[in-house]
């Protein structure tokens, strides 16, 4: 099949582009907005309790919902409010309400706080019909504007806070991250491969190429979002940046070096061509099919965002993987050897001295290799159990300086902090009469009785009184720790076992969402990660025709896992300060170090299955497997581990942790796991490692594997030291 598809490519290259250009005009100019979201309602199924409380309060209490926003006011010099503050608070609402801003329904003055340092407006907003919140953010930004001109010549500073202003700041910091994340991505791939092919054609090559892919690849998951009702989370498009051009650069190594390897042996430039798209395809291919296997597995989640999250990048690989095999082969069969200008080293064979020595030295000693790795990757992974959620995306995708920030802040100043996004219970009358004020007032004294209850509202019946309302604030913030320990226990063990009999009672509210998505994760946890395991390793089985490389090599990705998020633990969680780490990065993780990690495995161990068909002992072959395709598996692996570092450059705690886990990830699975650990302990296993088969060996098999995807003899670090 790939001796077909580069002989294709190879002879008809100007065909292939044609086809490219045309569906790359087309997705583009038919394609809708791939659109995201920070609501995280939106990632929950229906069966869920939070979820059942806000339909229930769209239903008994339409006009009476959480305000959308909150503008916060103090005074200049942040002393006590007076009464003459406060009348210029009702006055600053009243001019708000005369601005008439779109989608604000209403401006409800709240009294001065306790300590009389804060007083609130709740703005109320529409949520049908809004599912991307665009009408929401869009009045953020003019309510921002009114609010700044009405306290103008005031004593009164305030700002705005509340879901509807995270969500535009999250937006806003989002389209920062994802320009400064391009150009350091961009960037660092320009200057990586400079200095490997010293080629500026070949440095453009997949900056220009992958630029194209991607608005094939946005394209094609916006109208899956669309088709299947996927949320996509805010942080998804910068993963795509990453993700496209860090794996797409890769595939594009795996060819250009075979490519470069066919020239030096002799082959014309569209032979070269043929032959590399031949020898890597198998590679590449089965390495994508191992990340496009492990993304997919997140279509098992019960989690809207991962529901979302895994096709969409599974999208974005597969067709990274279609123009690494078709588009990037026709454009060098086009350029020929032209493709390496101006550089002259394409000619000549380094000598890849140091991975020889490395080579050579773990073909002596693989034990002494094998247990120094090993150690390292479990001294990691057991931080890796002192590992603790946060679930507040919306804070954790904008940074410290925005106003929603500053002013939930400010806020905490006069106002519990539950006070920002209070818990809501709902009684309901399981007969459809209505609720007495005894049972209402008796209710609310056992609710404000619950440890880390702050304050509890007086009921709100509907028009019927069949249904009330209390507003919970509790003591904590909403997205710790403690207010979801509060909520999980005593608030939803009393709010269910206090109802009085013939009602029903349901607790809902940001906090209560969290402590679903909380338990969403715990069966994602038990699902997804063995399903894509299982998958991933019935890939590697058919790749080697093997079952035990197979299981060791999983058990070593695994062991790389624990490690990547030790590392992250120890440095955001332990001495960085924070409370926890964002709720998805396991998920991600293991998606990313799994399927990944199974990359550069199967490159290392395909060509040392290479070199054993060679009639290499287990020794020998695991350090020639070393010394050629280590310095392929160096070179992938830090352009891909700095393009995921680039993350860290948003500004935002989510993508922050993300591109360091990522990254360190890569790192770990690139240059611990695939080029000491793994072939170190393919050599302790010998032959055993290749049973029911024979995958070593030269008789049965004919000629030797060229699957491997790396040069067999040239390397990259050859002209990094040159």
């Amino acid at each position: 099949m790939f001796a077909r598809l580069g002989r294709m490519v190879a002879h008809h290259p100007w065909r292939v582009i044609g086809v490219w250009i045309i569906a790359a005009i087309a997705v583009i100019a038919l394609a809708p907005k791939l659109a995201s979201t920070a609501d995280e309602s939106s990632f929950l199924p229906s069966h869920y309790e939070s979820i059942q409380a806000q339909k229930l309060q769209e239903s008994a209490f339409p006009q009476h919902a959480a305000p959308a926003a909150i503008i916060v006011l103090e005074r200049g010099d942040k002393g006590a409010l007076t009464a003459a503050d406060s009348s210029t608070v009702t006055q600053i609402a009243g001019r708000l309400r005369a601005a008439a801003v779109p989608d604000v329904t209403s401006l409800d003055v709240g009294p001065a706080s306790p300590n009389k340092l804060i007083q609130t407006i709740g703005v109320q907003m529409p949520t049908e019909n809004d599912p991307q919140q665009k009408a929401q953010t869009d009045a953020v930004k003019a309510l921002r504007t009114q609010l700044q001109s009405a306290l103008a010549g005031t004593d009164l500073r305030g700002g705005i806070t509340g879901t509807a202003a995270q969500n535009l700041d999250s937006q806003d910091s989002g389209n920062k991250a994802d320009a400064i994340i391009g150009i350091a991505t961009i960037g660092l791939i320009l200057v990586l491969l400079l200095i490997i092919f010293r080629s500026p054609i070949i440095a453009l090559l997949p900056i220009i190429t992958i630029g194209l892919v991607s608005q094939v690849a946005d394209g094609l998951i916006a109208w899956a979002s669309n088709t299947f009702d996927l949320k996509t989370d805010s942080s998804v498009t910068s993963l795509l940046i990453v993700v496209l051009f860090g794996v797409g650069t890769d595939y594009i190594l795996f060819f250009m070096f075979r490519y470069r390897e066919r020239l030096r042996a002799g082959d014309s430039p569209r032979e070269a061509v043929a032959v590399a798209v031949e020898r890597a395809g198998e590679a590449i291919a089965s390495a994508a099919g191992a990340v496009i296997v492990a993304f997919m597995a997140l279509a098992l989640s019960t989690l809207g965002l991962f529901r979302s999250l895994g096709p969409s990048l599974a999208i974005a690989v597969a067709v990274t993987l279609l123009a690494g095999l078709t588009l990037i082969p026709a454009i060098v069969a086009l350029l020929g050897t032209r493709v390496f200008w101006p550089s002259k080293a394409w000619k000549t064979e380094p000598r890849a001295a140091r991975f020889a020595a490395i080579g050579a030295s773990m073909g002596r000693r693989p034990a002494r290799f094998a247990a120094i790795s090993g150690i390292v990757m479990v001294a990691l992974a057991i931080a890796a159990f002192s590992f603790k959620p946060t679930f507040d995306l919306s804070s954790g995708s904008t940074n410290s300086t925005a106003e929603s920030t500053v002013w939930q802040n400010e806020l905490l100043r006069g106002e519990p902090a539950g006070a920002t996004q209070p818990t809501q219970v709902y009684l309901k009358s399981d007969s459809g009469s209505p609720l007495t004020a005894d049972e209402l007032a008796s209710y609310r004294t056992k609710l404000t009785a619950v440890p880390g209850v702050g304050s509890v509202s007086a009921a709100l019946p509907n028009p019927a009184g069949t249904v009330a309302a209390y507003q919970v604030t509790l003591t904590a913030n909403p997205a710790s720790s403690d207010a979801m320990n509060t909520l999980k226990g005593p608030l939803r063990a009393t709010a269910h076992g206090a109802a009085p009999a013939g009602t029903s009672a349901l607790v809902g509210g940001i906090t209560a969402i969290y402590v679903d998505i909380q338990a969403a994760v715990d069966h994602d946890y038990a699902v997804v990660f063995p399903v894509a395991a299982i998958l991933i390793t019935i890939i590697l089985g058919l790749v080697l025709r093997a079952l035990v490389a197979p299981l060791y090599l999983m058990a070593s990705v695994g062991l790389g896992f624990g490690a990547t998020l030790g590392a992250t633990v120890l440095l955001f969680q332990n001495s960085g300060g924070n409370k926890g780490l964002i709720f998805m990065l396991p998920v991600i993780m293991y998606m990313f170090v799994v399927a990944l990690g199974t990359d550069y495995n199967i490159l290392m161990i395909t060509r040392l299955r290479e070199e054993a068909r060679a009639g290499r002992s287990p020794r020998a072959a695991a350090a020639e497997a070393v010394k050629h395709a280590g310095p392929t598996i160096a070179a992938a692996g830090l352009i891909l581990a700095g393009s995921f570092a680039s993350l860290m450059l948003a500004g935002q705690s989510t993508l922050t942790q993300m591109g360091f886990a990522i990254s360190a990830g890569i790192a770990v699975a690139a240059f611990v796991m695939a080029m000491f650990f793994t072939p170190a302990l393919t050599a302790l296993i010998g032959h055993a490692a290749w049973w029911p088969g024979h995958a070593d060996s030269a008789s049965g098999h004919g000629e030797p594997s060229a699957s491997s995807g790396e040069p067999e003899e040239s390397e990259p670090a050859g002209q990094l030291r040159r």
